[in-house]
């Protein structure tokens, strides 16, 4: 393909397909792409290498372990057809690169094997479709297994593939009715308008219709391998002149309980047959035992070579007869299977019909991509807003007129998606960040740069084709913007526009290591090595501990690895040490809120149970009053951490974008406050008995501490609240700090009575000594109460880990200053600044408070899914006890010696897991590692045997064996270099020697 027609081609948007394979790891997605290369890529890919080049894999770590590791991009031409195809990464440690690839597709085929099945990746796969609003399409590969290795009949077959393309089908829809049902409420909380309900009534009719549908031609059964694949409408056109029907009526009838009447040459329902036990649908009876007889000739020795030469003969099929002669039979299938079913003609005549050209997918996607922005704001800046919004009709049109103000979304190493306007070589272009605000003057200094497109190229899979120019819906590769993108960012030609909403990754990086250079000379090599290693890879992310230490953190061991040698061979290029993998933990106490929540919230709105700490000088007193929150609670405000962030901070615009990102659907009539605010009640009622008098006053009193929320912590959006004190309370010839419930202001939780309390009213007194000037020190202090929460709520009393899902209530009584001069003048240098004593009483308060009420430690929990044969369980059941997992169920696959096994790992027990588990199942086992949750230990660090029981176990507890949290613990404390209790000397009593006396 020369320049010219490339432009030429990619004028018209109509002819222009940009699509993305997903898919669960080893479901053939290279295998697929390598076929379509082949055939349509330019003759960079012979057809004979198809498969087994993996052509896409062009990493030597990728080619060595024989999975895609990096998401790559060619351009094939199919008949008049542009089309950009992205093959994506199966692995979970990759996610991040899915991600990127569905945010430049408007399309995506959808893998699945017909053996396997659904696995854990395909539901992320389709969820991250769905969330990026891609239009998918289903491709069951590997179909020649069920009849080589199941030995399946083709009724059985027909059964299991009926079975996943109904599962696919369920996933999708379960992601639509959550759409659904959010509408509605939307559209509940709003006056119901005629148009509203005009296209509710639309969204149910599609919501009904099954996303994947054979008949509809969006599903292709098919072998990469072998290169062959068909979908209905090609054997529909086929036995259109044999049957006498017309292709569309057997397009329809090919898929689904349909049966041809030979006798009458009708095609009928169930109704309509009269043996039922012998008929078989048309779909098995036309397509499937052809298919099953070419495999049974052609690869069992002594058949009839009779049905070969049928096929070639009635689909008239030009085979080279050395092809035909070859002596293995494998040969001679694919050579046969390859021309009478191209799989590439399949695929690509599918993803034309059915998958969507760049002007109709971003008019459907723009919700997505660039979500409506309130700006009642600024009156004064309409011109901003009208350009704005002029960027964002063009990006919905897919304007490709160079006037067009233009726009190209998500860099990834300058891999970018045009979605408007005409890019050029040379040009100079805005890079927006995605916090860029073009109504305020500060984002502009600091959210936007100004850079020049060295370069332009097409991206031909391992190599480059340079291009001058590029226009709308095309997918390109940019050289000179290395220094100004970290990750990904938005390319615009007018400071004016918003940036493209922030991309969604299924998981977080979890997995963190220390790194330092052998040489202390490389550390500067190590350190700009880092910084293009963070740039580079989008999921990865680089910090320093507060120990100093650089610390990196992955989405797994797979993806760790891959960035250590990266950071070896091609960043830094110096000898690295890595430490032992750093796993986080999390703080709580223990306090069961299912059992008694009534009882609970009574005794933490007493003054029975409290911590007191009293500052140096004695000048204020310190009670802490601690209860656990619902893990409902928990759960909702650890994942709303960054909506939290932008309410509290006051970016209400910003907060509808995070609220879509949480939710993975977009509800553009929802006010993010008044949703977070109906799901942080729906989570107190969750966890609540059926009494409902107690219902009703366990969710009154939850609603008048959500009156009184003074902050949340740790860095001001974690899972724990602090609450501020009840105001009946007071202390003898003292001031009670009151605080100020900022964050229930912001959530809308106090009414227009509570509100007339102003922040300058925050603290008031009941005594009568209290004068002006002590009410001003007491306000001032406040900054130092809350300080020393997010202190003490970011580093726990166990191991400095931060604390989870507790509510603290902090009340700080300030007395006047005493009055003798002599004493007042030398108090500062004594105890230090007044503000610092407050902050480290009430941090102290916080962690003796959690100390005293049965501290607990949470650790994270990998959702493990393991396949493994019958031979192998014990094995598999071995590895998984020694790693401290929990199973949840086992189930053998249909129709295979296969058993599938779910269970919930450890992360601190995870390394290493898929190494253990391979040698000693001798590599049939496989294991995936996705983050699943936080778990509390239920195990007490400091166990003191008290019952008789215990104490006729254990004895005095001098001999009690260290339980498994307090293991933790140590372990944490040991690499924090924190004090840790444990015997120096083991066995003082007798001189030991290395020699063993038997």
């Amino acid at each position: 393909m020369t320049n010219e027609s490339n432009s030429d081609e990619k004028s018209d948007h109509q002819l222009v397909r940009n699509i993305c394979i997903l898919a669960h790891v080893d479901h053939g997605k290279t295998t697929l792409a390598d076929h379509l290369i082949a055939s349509y890529g330019g003759g960079v890919l012979h057809p004979k290498q198809a498969g087994k080049l993996r052509f896409m894999d062009y990493l030597d770590e990728e080619q060595r372990r024989a999975i895609t590791m990096k998401s790559s991009s060619i351009a094939l031409q199919f008949k008049d057809y542009f089309i950009n195809l992205i093959d994506s990464p199966g692995h979970m440690d990759f996610c991040s690169e899915v991600s990127t690839a569905a945010r430049l597709s408007d399309g995506a085929l959808v893998l699945v094997d017909a053996v396997e099945g659904v696995h854990i990746q395909t539901h992320a796969v389709l969820r991250q479709a769905w969330i990026e609003k891609l239009t998918p399409c289903l491709v069951l590969n590997k179909v020649d297994r069920l009849i080589c290795e199941l030995r399946l009949s083709p009724m059985e077959a027909y059964n299991r593939l009926l079975r996943i393309i109904h599962e696919v089908n369920s996933i999708v829809s379960a992601y639509k009715s959550e759409k659904y049902l959010s509408d509605v409420d939307s559209m509940l909380s709003v006056v119901p308008s005629s148009d509203a309900g005009e296209e509710n009534y639309e969204f149910v009719e599609d919501d009904e219709e099954d996303t994947f549908q054979p008949q509809k031609g969006n599903v292709v059964f098919a072998c990469a391998l072998d290169g062959w694949g068909f979908g209905i409408y090609d054997f529909a056109e086929f036995y259109a002149s044999k049957l006498g029907a017309s292709s569309a009526a057997l397009q329809r009838a090919l898929w689904g309980p349909w049966y041809f009447n030979a006798k009458t040459k009708m095609i009928v329902g169930k109704k309509g047959i009269s043996n039922t036990a012998k008929a078989r649908p048309m779909f098995v009876q036309l397509i499937l035992e052809p298919l099953w007889q070419v495999y049974q000739t052609a690869l069992e020795a002594d058949a009839d070579r009779g049905v070969l030469e049928k096929v070639i003969k009635s689909f008239n099929l030009s085979i080279p007869s050395r092809e035909l002669q070859n002596k293995d039979p494998k040969a001679v299938l694919q050579a046969v299977m390859s021309r009478w079913l191209p799989l590439s003609d399949t695929i690509l005549s599918m993803v034309v019909k059915c998958m969507p050209d760049p002007v109709a997918a971003q008019s459907f996607r723009i919700s997505r991509l660039l979500p409506k922005r309130d700006s009642t704001e600024n009156g004064d800046s309409s011109d901003v807003l009208c350009e704005a919004e002029l960027v964002r009709k063009s990006v919905e049109a897919c304007d490709s007129s160079p006037t067009a103000p233009w726009d190209s979304g998500e860099c990834f190493l300058a891999f970018a998606r045009i979605f408007s306007g005409i890019l050029f070589a040379g040009q100079r272009v805005f890079v927006l960040s995605a916090l860029y605000d073009p109504l305020k003057v500060e984002s502009k200094q600091k959210h936007i740069q100004e850079a020049e497109l060295q370069s332009l190229y097409l991206m031909m899979g391992q190599g480059l084709k340079p291009v001058a120019s590029a226009t709308a819906g095309n997918i390109v590769a940019i050289r000179g913007l290395g220094q100004q993108i970290l990750k990904s960012a938005t390319l615009s030609s007018t400071i004016n526009a918003w940036p493209f909403s922030s991309m969604v990754f299924q998981v977080s990086p979890t997995l963190k290591v220390a790194i330092e250079p052998s040489d202390p000379a490389d550390m500067g090599a190590l350190m700009k090595g880092l910084r293009l290693l963070n740039r580079a890879d989008p999921f990865v992310e680089v910090s320093v501990s507060a120990r100093g230490e650089h610390v990196l953190a992955a989405a797994g061991e797979v993806h760790l690895e891959r960035c250590v040698n990266d950071l070896k061979e091609r960043f830094a290029k110096v000898s690295l040490e890595v430490s032992p993998p750093l796993v986080s933990y999390k703080e709580t106490i223990e306090g069961d809120m299912t059992n008694n929540p009534l009882e609970n919230m009574k005794l933490f709105s007493g003054i029975s149970d409290y911590v007191e700490k009293t500052t140096p000088n004695g000048r204020c007193v310190v009670r802490v009053q601690v209860m656990k929150l619902p893990a409902p609670l928990t759960k909702l405000l650890e994942e709303s951490s960054e909506l939290l962030g932008d309410i509290i901070g006051g970016k209400s615009g910003q907060a509808l974008k995070s609220l879509e990102t949480s939710r993975g659907s977009i509800v553009e009539d929802e006010n993010p406050i008044e949703a977070l605010k109906k799901r942080m009640m729906d989570a107190i009622e969750r966890n609540t008995d059926t009494d409902s008098d107690r219902v009703e006053k366990y969710r009154i009193m939850w609603r008048k501490f959500f009156k009184r929320i003074w902050a949340l912590g740790p860095r001001q959006v974690g899972p724990n609240i602090l609450i501020t004190p009840d105001t009946g309370k007071n202390m003898e010839g003292s001031v009670l700090l009151r605080g100020f419930p900022y964050v229930s202001d912001r959530l809308g939780f106090r009414d227009s009575v509570d509100s007339n309390d102003a922040p300058t009213e925050s603290s008031s007194s009941s005594s009568p000594i209290a004068d002006e000037t002590l009410l001003r020190e007491v306000e001032s202090l406040e900054s130092s109460v809350l300080s020393g929460f997010q202190i003490a709520t970011s580093s726990g009393p166990l191991c400095d880990e931060p604390m989870w899902g507790l509510a603290f209530v902090i009340e700080a009584f300030v007395s006047p200053q005493p009055s003798e001069d002599n004493f007042s003048t030398h108090q500062p240098e004594q105890y230090g600044v007044f503000t610092g004593q407050v902050m480290t009483a009430v941090k102290d308060a916080c962690r003796a408070a959690v100390l005293q009420n049965k501290p607990r430690l949470v650790e994270a929990l990998y959702f493990c899914e393991l396949n493994t044969p019958t031979e192998y369980l014990g094995s598999m059941y071995a590895v998984l006890a020694r790693r401290r997992a929990r199973v949840l169920k086992e189930e053998m696959q249909e129709g295979s010696s296969l058993f599938t096994v779910h269970a919930y790992v450890p992360v601190a027990e995870s390394f290493g897991f898929a190494d253990e588990l391979r040698r000693w199942t001798s590599g049939a086992s496989s294991a995936l590692l996705v983050f699943s949750h936080w778990e509390t230990l239920s195990e007490d660090p400091f166990f003191v045997p008290k019952t008789e029981d215990e104490i006729e176990e254990f004895g005095d507890g001098s001999s009690v064996p260290q339980n498994t949290a307090r293991k933790l613990i140590d372990a944490v404390r040991r690499r924090k270099g924190l004090p840790v209790e444990e015997k120096v000397v083991q066995h003082a009593t007798k001189q030991r020697t290395l020699a063993r006396k038997v």
